[in-house]
């Protein structure tokens, strides 16, 4: 039988086992002139303790399989069966939690937190059956190291999401002298409080380096708590997480520079030297790392070709470096974590390689490794400590209250100072009061440096837990990125003059895109007298980075653009065939090109800003789904793209028209598509239009782009309104619009024969459906359709329930789907919803569509 050897003093403690001498038996258990003892306690895999003086060494068996419960084994007396059934319970404390507290809209780390202290002595730990049943010695041993791991690897992933050159390049005044105030004051402040009140503090705590250390971790708000927290606020893209991302990096590079000077102060008290050695070995590691690794990750890069990943080997490779990595800073003292932090930061974010190791990496952290490292905090949580101990804890508590308080104000303050609006001010001030992941890595880091003991980590890990528990949710009720977005001036097309600038923010993915965008562009008639201001924006996933990132093409040239390295797909043949567009309709179309890399649940912000700032009337959005030419019946499906446009449509400050191609463009080459739409065989190509009209304020909308478009000399129109049999359910209001509308339309193109208009009475959604495939003979190339907005109800009769995109409205989704049997492109139009419509209509739509 194969024994391990543990040894305590007075119990396991979270600080690690000292060293002690011990031999063993030939049979595995230690022999001394010191007595030895049976366990007595009820722990399932058998023990033996043996006492020398005030050592305790407890022998636990590791080895050995049940044969089965039919044998009337236990598998909780095996220690590997013991691990498993540890590990299933951990994972699914937690998930149990996260998933009753989701609806209060609390941050994961909250639930991971309530997760590890119910699992510890606080709550189910404190029942002695359940703790040495499930959690015995042996057992804990096995959850530490697993858990260290998993604070590892969330780090280094951090490091790989964190572009620092970008980042600190994109800081600005602003957001760094409001880093600087929420730094400097609550540490200066926290730091006062502690030394007016060290005479109450326990030995430990009471020294300047401990005081130091606590005062600076109160100061600082880490970039991978924040960014965790924001991106499930969907905060990432909007400008108060900006700013916050910004701020907590300059914060975290003052602070951390504090944090280390401390940690060599405490080396200084064993020996002044060992302070010495200290820095010696930081500074050797971070020399090495740069000289020597970050060299090797660029040659890996480098030999990884372009639009591929890195090689599974190398992924491999980087990931057991971050064990290695572990080992050196833990061999110099120099922490632990510090090591695959610094390691992450060297490696070059995004595509090939950030997005690579995140992607394969990311799952098995978050979800499996991370629980353990809350389940390790929660054992060491005990609420029942506190009590004996208050008198020497107050101090503790009024350290940090002051902080979170002063780190609140001064933020606070500078925002003010810098005449931010004054709910973007406090809310930002808010979140860099956040704490989550990385604050715990430090309590525990300093109860193994004997700064502090279980009581004082318990109020620390509890206030941890506090503050972002009260803090998250008056975020959320202070700022709502998408109000800027609800303007009650109009920005249609239909309130666009005819002979005035038409501004429209077109969205693209990739070069596939183009085809479709450059021959919607040309059939909207541009013209001298009516130019458009173009506003390509290219949308990139982020992936493998952090921060977002919204590049303006104007401010920087092509060479610059490749400097911020991350792999902007397929740049230069969009920009190319843009240029070549705008070139050939010289002084009717002028482009100005954007990207955005943002998650997708957060993409929709730039849209819109764009949309807004440059006072557009229309956003045209690519459909989630396309065909596929060169493959007749497939399709290409964008996963978040659906998202994306639902977002957009809830919240976009002007009209909105989504784009369904269905690939009777040439997509291979977009400069070659550009050549031949502007080319003349082209312009002397008819161009066929329907437009259904079924009412409402989308149908009017639709209608009037059509309108602009039948200006085209090559462009045919034919315009089917649906009513209902002595219009049954109509609204007199949307009744007397579309009249309005209609007419207008009508009396200007009567004359004009290139101009179709008809009306078909009906009396249920059947009839509208068979009305509308009648149409479908094969002539059209481009079906426009209003959305939803104001459409009689009898028209949709029976039809409610048919709709699989909802984004597309009934009809739309229809004649976009292969049902219909139609080849030509669909243009999904809907107006803009002013802010007092917001909250009836779309919220309504939001209600039945679940966005992941």
């Amino acid at each position: 039988m194969v024994r391990t050897i543990r040894s305590t003093y007075g119990g396991l403690g979270p600080e690690g086992w000292p060293a002690a001498a011990v031999t063993s038996s030939p049979e595995g258990f230690p022999f001394s002139k010191a007595a030895t003892e049976r366990s007595t306690s009820s722990s399932p895999v058998p023990t033996a303790v043996v006492w020398f003086s005030n050592l305790k060494v407890t022998c636990t068996s590791v080895g050995g399989h049940p044969y089965g419960v039919f044998y009337g084994e236990s598998p909780l007396n095996y220690p590997f069966t013991l691990f498993l059934t540890e590990f299933i319970f951990v994972v699914f404390t937690i998930h149990v939690v996260r998933f009753l507290i989701k609806p209060l809209r609390q941050p994961r780390v909250i639930a991971e937190i309530i997760g590890g202290i119910i699992i510890g002595p606080s709550i189910l730990g404190r029942n002695k059956k359940f703790r040495e049943t499930l959690f015995p010695d042996s057992g804990r041993f096995i959850i530490r190291n697993l858990g260290v791991m998993g604070f590892m690897y969330f780090l280094f992933i951090s490091g790989v999401r964190t572009d620092m050159t970008v980042m600190l390049k994109s800081i600005g005044k602003k957001n760094l002298y409001t880093a600087m105030v929420s730094v400097a004051l609550p540490m200066i402040t926290s730091t006062a409080v502690a030394f007016f009140l060290r005479g109450f503090m326990d030995e430990n705590l009471g020294k300047i380096t401990s005081i130091g250390e606590i005062a600076s971790s109160l100061a600082i708000t880490t970039f991978p708590v924040l960014y965790n927290i924001l991106k499930e606020l969907n905060l990432l893209s909007s400008e108060v997480g900006r700013m916050a991302l910004s701020i907590s990096v300059c914060g975290d590079a003052i602070g951390i520079n504090a944090v280390v000077a401390f940690e060599a102060a405490t080396q200084a008290e064993v020996r002044v030297i060992n302070a010495l050695w200290y820095v010696i070995s930081l500074f050797a590691l971070v020399i090495f790392m740069i000289v020597g690794l970050r060299p090797l990750l660029n040659w890996i890069i480098r030999r990884t070709p372009e639009g591929s990943t890195v090689d599974q080997a190398y992924v491999v490779g980087i990931l057991v470096g971050v064990l290695s990595i572990g080992f050196v800073t833990d061999m110099f003292g120099i922490a632990i974590a510090n090591g695959p932090l610094w390691l992450g930061l060297l490696v070059p974010d995004g595509p090939p390689m950030g997005s690579a190791l995140v992607e394969r990496s990311e799952t098995i952290v978050m979800e499996l490794l991370m629980p353990f490292a809350f389940a390790y905090m929660g054992l060491y949580t005990d609420v029942y400590a506190i009590a004996p101990v208050w008198p020497t804890l107050k101090p503790l508590l009024y350290m940090a209250i002051t902080g979170y308080v002063t780190k609140w104000l001064g933020t606070l303050a500078a925002t003010i100072f810098f005449k931010v609006p004054i709910r973007d001010g406090m809310a930002l001030s808010l979140i860099m009061c956040l704490r989550g992941q990385v604050e715990i890595l430090l309590f525990i880091h300093w109860m193994d440096k004997k700064i502090i003991k279980i009581p004082a980590y318990t109020v620390l890990v509890l206030l941890t837990a506090g503050v972002t528990i009260i803090i998250t949710p008056l975020i959320t009720i202070l700022y709502d990125p998408t109000r800027p977005y609800m303007v009650n001036k109009r920005r249609t097309i239909q309130h666009t003059p005819h002979t005035s600038e038409l501004r429209l923010v077109i969205c693209v993915y990739d070069q596939n895109n183009i085809a479709a965008i450059t021959n919607f562009l040309e059939r909207s008639n541009p013209t001298l007298d009516s130019p458009f201001t173009i506003y390509a924006l290219q949308l990139i996933e982020l992936v493998g980075r952090a921060a977002p990132l919204f590049i303006d093409h104007q401010k920087h040239n092509l060479t610059n653009i490749k400097s911020f390295k991350y792999h902007i797909q397929d740049y230069e043949a969009i920009h190319n065939a843009l240029l070549l567009y705008q070139e050939a309709k010289e002084g009717m179309v002028r482009f100005k090109e954007f990207t955005t890399v943002s998650p997708m649940r957060t993409m929709y912000q730039d849209i819109c800003e764009l949309a807004l700032v440059n006072k557009a009337s229309l956003i045209v959005l690519p459909f989630h789904r396309e065909s596929i030419s060169t493959a007749p019946g497939t399709e290409f499906v964008r996963q978040g793209v659906q998202s994306v446009n639902l977002n957009v449509l809830r919240n976009a400050p002007c009209s909105v028209g989504i784009l369904i191609d269905k690939g009777r463009h040439l997509r291979s080459n977009p400069a070659a598509t550009v050549a031949s739409t502007t080319g003349s065989s082209f312009r002397s190509s008819v161009y066929y239009l329907a437009v259904l009209f079924l009412g409402g304020a989308d149908a009017r909308e639709a209608l009037m782009y059509a309108d602009k478009m039948v200006g085209h000399h090559q462009v045919k129109l034919t315009v089917i309104r649906f009513l209902v049999v002595n219009g049954e359910g109509d609204n007199e209001i949307e009744k007397k619009l579309d009249d309005g509308v209609v007419t207008s339309f009508w009396v200007k193109n009567e004359s004009n024969e290139r101009v179709v208009y008809k009306e078909v009475v009906v009396s249920n959604g059947e009839e509208t459906l068979a009305a509308v495939r009648a149409m479908n003979d094969g002539s059209y190339d481009l079906w426009i359709v209003g959305r939803r907005h104001g459409v009689n109800p009898v028209l949709l009769e029976g039809l409610t329930s048919w709709s699989q995109n909802v984004e597309l409205g009934i009809i739309g989704d229809y004649i976009s789907s292969d049902d219909f049997g139609s080849d030509a492109s669909v243009l999904v139009v809907q107006q803009q919803v002013l802010r007092e419509q917001k909250a009836g209509s779309l919220e309504r739509l939001w209600s039945r569509v679940s966005v992941s």
